[in-house]
């Protein structure tokens, strides 16, 4: 892959470019590890950029006066949260195998953003930031005076009032939790409390779990805990009742409720 990446015409005008959703759609999933958990959503992009000019593929530059690399990235990660499921669609200017990139990919990039898989996907699809609407979320709370049942009850009564508003920076957010959380399950660890939350991106609006956790804690009037640690452990387009995996196999994962 020695040279493909620049081999493009930057010279051309606009609009003898190639049409984007023409150019071939390579999906890439990566992690987030919890060392890296307050490595901000902009600093991940442009880490990930940089890894992939150092693995020299072939990617495409749009057709802008910035001429930027054209690259689409899944939801944001709320600061403090790790994963073990983020996307990003890069586009290429010709064909490379998936497996000689995804080996590429992961010579050049951070162990704590290291690539898993890589495979083509349709060029028409939607946005990844828009598509995957579905997450599930694991949340690990220590320092607690309070059970796994107690939890669940405030998190209850959250749901039961529909929508929580909060401070994000200087502006206020409200969130129709009523919809956005699609499930939720509390249990005791033994030396911590375990959450799992089951959400959906509505109306362009993300319920972050940590703020879901905060707000059930004021409303009941529990004490705060010492620390708590998220993970996103999936991340899904939801189509007719189904879950939908990101790489668009034909097998689509089974929808559960976890009320």
């Amino acid at each position: 892959m020695r040279g493909r990446a620049n081999a493009q015409p930057f010279s051309a005008r606009p609009q003898d470019l190639p049409v984007k959703a023409d150019l071939a759609r390579l999906r890439v999933e990566y992690g987030k590890d919890e060392r890296l958990a307050f490595l901000g959503h902009l600093e991940v992009l442009s880490t990930v950029e940089r890894s992939i000019r150092r693995a020299r593929l072939p990617f495409s530059i749009g057709n802008g006066f910035a001429r930027r690399m054209r690259i689409q990235f899944s939801q944001a990660l709320p600061v403090g949260a790790s994963s073990a499921c983020e996307y990003f669609d890069l586009r290429l200017t010709e064909r490379v195998n998936p497996q000689e990139a995804l080996d590429a990919l992961r010579a050049s990039t951070p162990r704590g953003l290291a690539p898993a898989r890589a495979a083509y996907v349709p060029g028409r699809l939607p946005a990844l930031e828009a598509w995957l609407d579905r997450s599930i979320w694991e949340l690990e709370v220590r320092g607690a005076s309070w059970g796994a049942d107690d939890i669940a009850a405030a998190i209850g009564e959250v749901v039961r009032r529909g929508s929580l508003t909060y401070l994000r920076g200087e502006k206020a957010k409200t969130v129709d939790v009523a919809s956005s959380l699609v499930g939720f399950s509390a249990f005791d660890g033994g030396g911590f409390i375990g959450l799992t939350l089951e959400t959906r991106l509505t109306g362009g609006n993300a319920l972050r779990p940590q703020v879901l956790l905060d707000a059930a804690l004021g409303l009941s009037g529990m004490p705060r805990y010492d620390s708590v640690r998220v993970r996103r452990t999936l991340q899904a387009h939801e189509e007719d009742g189904r879950l939908v995996e990101p790489f668009c196999g034909s097998d689509a994962i089974a929808t559960s409720s976890l009320f």
